[in-house]
């Protein structure tokens, strides 16, 4: 019998679980990483650190692949097929919640680093990372207002290319208070992400 309807939680938890193993491989891969497997491919891969990883660890590794089938089904994952092999990719509405998932990830890292100090990290793990991911991350830390974030977006600027240190450059005179920032675009980011929660049509979800 299929799952009732997942919870927000839980379609949050599969997205972050299929991040990091998108055209790596498919429902079998992702479910081993729900159920907290040690099989030697997700050690390899070192999908054992995802933050989803053991999420479902008391359920057998079937009822974790029919959750997954609830996810295709409802158009936030789907599979594609390279050469004979069937890979778990995002749709556009899974892709839409998970890259604000991850915008939040990053921000509460940095938000780490400052309550236990650290000065110099290496940003160029936020490099050739998805554009509009990054975009939306440098959004979200105008709309916190907090100037403390400035050395790390310094830092981050000396590391990327001619476009992300634009819109980080403006993120600091945002921060800065030498020029507005307006919220209207967030809100509307984060309303089409409630929506896409909610499993509104994908026209409804940008009306």
């Amino acid at each position: 019998m299929p799952p009732g309807r997942l919870s927000h939680e839980e379609i949050k938890i599969i997205l972050r679980a299929a991040d990091p193993s998108i055209a790596e491989g498919g429902r079998t891969l992702l479910a081993k990483i729900l159920k907290g497997s040690k099989e030697k491919k997700v050690l390899e891969l070192k999908l054992d650190t995802c933050p989803s990883y053991g999420y479902y660890k008391s359920e057998k590794l079937e009822e974790v692949k029919k959750k997954i089938n609830w996810m295709i089904r409802y158009d936030y994952l789907e599979l594609e097929n390279v050469g004979k092999l069937p890979l778990i990719v995002f749709t556009e509405r899974g892709w839409l919640i998970e890259s604000a998932q991850r915008a939040d990830e990053f921000i509460h890292q940095w938000e780490e680093w400052l309550s236990s100090g650290k000065k110099n990290p290496d940003m160029t793990y936020l490099k050739d990372r998805n554009r509009g991911m990054i975009l939306l991350m440098l959004e979200k830390i105008k709309a916190s207002g907090n100037k403390d974030f400035i050395p790390y977006l310094q830092l981050w600027e000396k590391e990327d290319y001619r476009k992300v240190r634009a819109a980080i450059e403006e993120t600091i005179r945002v921060l800065e208070e030498k020029e507005p920032f307006d919220t209207t675009w967030l809100e509307e980011r984060n309303e089409q992400v409630r929506k896409a929660l909610a499993g509104y049509s994908w026209f409804d979800v940008f009306l």
